[in-house]
């Protein structure tokens, strides 16, 4: 027989053996490289406040094919169209009136939309210096004028291939990234699936619809959102709260089903259900037990071992939403602060929907006289912040109860 832990595991590996992320192994640049002909596709911006040099360039590179051109003599301009534009390179001039090729290089390279563009320097400065500046702001490389045109072309498919090789792993990253997505939204849907179904194995016998638990754990969320909790920690306790009644699995349907008042021996094997509930989400060894009983914050401790969040949460939930604030509840009459929080949560829960429900041994009350009991239980049965919570969104809570109803109110 699973345990939890071993039936969430197990809906995990299903979930794995839907397949191996199917994004194809990424291009070495190599490959890239021997795929010159979509090089000539690419769009090659030329920034040059002459315009004959912007012409002869040009010349030279539709003989090897180029065709598709962004040009402009007005160095002012020259960051508004690469960021408009975004070509795959940009072949720009230094000396230029009012803005120089320098200072576009400077602001390229510290945009993040702009910094991968790669960009080729032209001039005819022969000063070392300007070049060193130029490679320092990140040019992907430097041709001195009048230019080469058979050295143009090997500089700039080189450039080009590095690009169309960054491009693909960009694109690369983005379909693994995407595939993770859907693989993890896929595995959190089956864990939600096996922790309901083995929250409504545990409350089929008492609620054939499985409402109860649906409920408890809305309620639940609810609570924890007036609280204050992020939208995470609240999902993991609506999930947790679900399983807060599973160790009724292991109780006697005459117990169970008993329309009349339980007999004290009856009621303490109705107790039970706490620990059995906390030993099928996670087990412990005899001597853990033995701790367990003896001191409830080291059973607590104990309850951490499990390696899943929600399972780790529902045990501590099964085991203590049935202490009460002053002491006199079950199992371990712990009281106070010392009772866990989600447990304090749950068991405000778990009251309001078993007070607002009809069982074999009583009829639903009205919700009016369901909210005046707990107000009644307010600081002995019931943290008095976390009560004060639940009726702060008591009209949701009632939405709630008529969404997931069962007929009852």
């Amino acid at each position: 027989m699973f345990d939890a832990t071993q039936l969430a595991t197990f809906a995990e590996h299903q979930t794995c053996s839907l397949g191996l992320l199917e994004a194809s192994e990424p291009l070495s640049v190599e490959d890239v490289k021997d795929g010159t002909d979509d090089s000539r596709h690419a769009q090659i911006m030329i920034v040059d406040d002459e315009m004959i040099n912007i012409e002869v360039v040009k010349a030279y590179l539709e003989e090897e094919g180029f065709t598709n051109f962004l040009t402009t003599t007005r160095s002012t301009d020259a960051i508004a169209m690469v960021r408009n534009e975004k070509p795959d390179i940009v072949l720009l001039d230094i000396n230029m009136p009012h803005v120089s090729g320098l200072d576009i290089l400077e602001t390229m390279r510290n945009d993040h939309e702009l910094k991968l563009i790669p960009a080729i320097v032209l001039t005819a400065s022969h000063d070392p210096q300007i070049k060193l500046n130029a490679l320092r702001l990140g040019a992907s490389d430097f041709l001195a004028k009048p230019v080469d045109p058979s050295e143009l072309m090997l500089r700039l498919q080189n450039v080009l291939a590095v690009k169309a090789y960054q491009d693909h792993l960009a694109k690369y990253s983005e379909r693994l990234e995407e595939q993770v997505r859907l693989r993890t939204a896929e595995l959190v849907l089956s864990r939600q699936e096996a922790i309901h179904c083995l929250a409504r194995a545990g409350e089929y016998r008492d609620d054939d619809t499985g409402h109860h638990v649906t409920r408890v754990g809305r309620y639940a969320a609810l609570i924890a959102r007036e609280l204050g909790f992020d939208q995470a920690t609240t999902d993991l306790i609506e999930q947790a709260a679900q399983l807060h009644d599973v160790g009724k699995i292991g109780i006697p349907d005459a117990i169970l089903h008993k329309p009349g008042k339980l007999d004290s021996q009856e009621f303490d094997i109705m107790r039970a259900h706490c620990g059995i509930g906390r030993r099928i989400i996670n087990p412990l060894t005899n001597e853990e037990s033995i701790r367990l009983e003896t001191h409830a914050t080291v059973g607590m401790q104990i309850m951490g071992s499990t390696n899943s969040p929600v399972l780790k949460l529902a045990a501590v939930i099964a085991a203590t939403h049935h202490e009460k604030w002053d002491g006199t509840g079950y199992p371990h009459q712990i009281s106070g602060d010392k009772i866990p929080l989600e447990g304090r949560i749950v068991a405000v829960a778990d009251v309001f929907d078993a007070l607002s429900s009809a069982r074999p041994y009583k009829e639903a009350f009205p919700i009016k006289k369901c909210l005046q009991i707990l107000r009644e239980g307010r600081g002995t049965h019931f943290d008095p912040y976390v009560l004060d919570a639940f009726l702060r969104c008591q009209d949701e809570a009632i939405s709630i109860r008529g969404e997931y109803g069962d007929g009852s109110n």
